[in-house]
């Protein structure tokens, strides 16, 4: 006799009022279970099939929230995306009101059902994001241990601004800034690769209080200036949308526009995987566009400070850095006085006049001897952080770089997944 279906769900929804729609849980969601709109990030109950591979990235906690609530009455994408706040759950006389047997949420039949569509939508989802299937979700196994979400929305540190400089050249079309904030007595550690939270002033169209914007740490965890607990950011200036079209960033302007003396309510810290080794000979491999740089500031002034130290034997450091010119380039002074044997630098330019365009993954396939050494050592890390754009090109031409000295991608690409060795973060 066939088992009659069970009628309640445990259904997956996003807190709102945690959230920082930093676009990791659907940019990993295997099924496509995850969409958004400019409010509020949701779950599409009739796709999820509960594989909770959304749930360890999620840097602030917020994807991790269920209900039960009887399949009949499941929340609609249209309710959640008008939501502020997640709704309360309904005890059992609500569900026994509503004429349902408790079912154990998890293997519910919405849950066996979509399970039976997992492998071939997983399939689907990795044919139109492939590189997205080898990001780690863990950190290397040296990496210090990372303190998060210290402070939330509704209890928010203060920080004081102590210096904002452009860091790319004057009347460039993405004017960058590298901001500092100063936390005086109030902890805020911090490990490269981490990120925060800055909410803008003021309220949004329905009267509430804005969301916060993500940013990632560009100062090493000693801070900004050694010894201070003080942070810094990259910020580009958001006067366009991928399209082209005008627009005026609301929280990216607010942090350009900072005096010396200003406060900035801050959230976090964010991020448990995109951390850098801390072991001896460890090799890092960075590779960036733009403000992706951040991260990969924050690691490499944390190596020169150890080399500095005379205590730490570092690895080989990498960097591919890609803009479209030389003027739009953050930190492009700084970085060429590194010394070549410190860190080894490659800069690409895709609209430098008279000149082909050139991609980070060109750069990469034109090192690939060198690249290749270091996917055959197991003490190499790659971070890969900038525009979602670049994703594709970077796995591709790793993958191009492993089959071309015979080296199966497959095998060495789940390894650098499976050991926290190959780590993305694009936007």
């Amino acid at each position: 006799m066939q088992a009659a279906p069970q009628s309640v769900i445990n259904q997956h929804l996003i807190d709102p009022e945690i959230c920082i729609r930093c676009n990791t849980c659907e940019a990993i969601c295997p099924v496509g279970a995850i969409t958004h709109d400019s409010m509020n990030y949701v779950v599409k109950a009739d796709v999820c099939n509960l594989c909770m591979a959304c749930v360890p990235p999620c840097p602030t906690g917020s994807i991790d929230n269920w209900r039960t609530v009887p399949i009949s009455k499941a929340y609609s994408i249209e309710e959640q995306l008008g939501w502020d706040s997640l709704p309360a759950p309904l005890n059992d006389a609500e569900l026994q009101t509503e004429g349902h047997e408790q079912a154990d949420p998890v293997h519910s039949s919405a849950a066996t059902t979509a399970s039976t569509s997992s492998a071939t939508s997983t399939a689907h989802h990795e044919a139109q994001h492939p590189s997205s299937h080898w990001g780690a979700v863990i950190p290397p196994w040296s990496a210090a241990h990372p303190y998060i979400n210290l402070y939330g929305p509704k209890s928010s540190a203060t920080a004081s601004v102590v210096g904002n400089v452009q860091v790319n050249d004057s009347g460039t079309q993405n004017e960058t800034h590298h901001v500092v904030l100063d936390f005086g007595h109030m902890p805020f550690p911090v490990l490269e690769g981490q990120s925060i939270g800055i909410i803008p002033p003021g309220v949004d169209a329905k009267g509430k209080p804005h969301h916060a914007r993500q940013y990632s740490i560009a100062s090493p965890r000693n801070g900004e200036r050694p010894g201070y607990n003080n942070l810094s950011l990259t910020v580009k200036r958001v006067t366009q949308d991928h399209e082209g079209n005008a627009v005026h960033g609301l929280c990216s302007n607010f942090i350009c526009d900072l005096k010396p003396g200003d406060k900035v309510n801050v959230i976090g810290p964010f991020g448990s995987s995109f951390l850098m080794p801390n072991h001896p000979k460890s090799n890092i491999v960075m590779i960036c566009t733009g403000t992706g740089s951040a991260p990969m500031r924050a690691m490499t002034e944390w190596r020169r400070r150890l080399r500095q130290s005379g205590k730490f034997e570092g690895g080989k450091l990498m960097l591919f850095f890609g803009a479209r010119s030389q003027e739009e380039l953050p930190y492009f002074g700084p970085l060429k006085k590194l010394p070549k044997d410190f860190i080894d630098i490659e800069f690409a330019f895709s609209r430098t006049p008279n000149q082909p365009k050139r991609y980070v993954q060109d750069l990469m396939r034109e090192r690939s001897a060198d690249l290749v050494q270091l996917l055959n050592d197991a003490n190499t890390y790659f971070y890969v952080c900038g525009l979602k754009s670049m994703e594709e090109g970077v796995i591709q031409a790793l993958r191009d770089i492993a089959q071309s000295a015979n080296l199966s991608w497959d095998s060495l690409g789940a390894a650098l997944k499976h050991e926290g060795r190959l780590h993305l973060e694009t936007y």
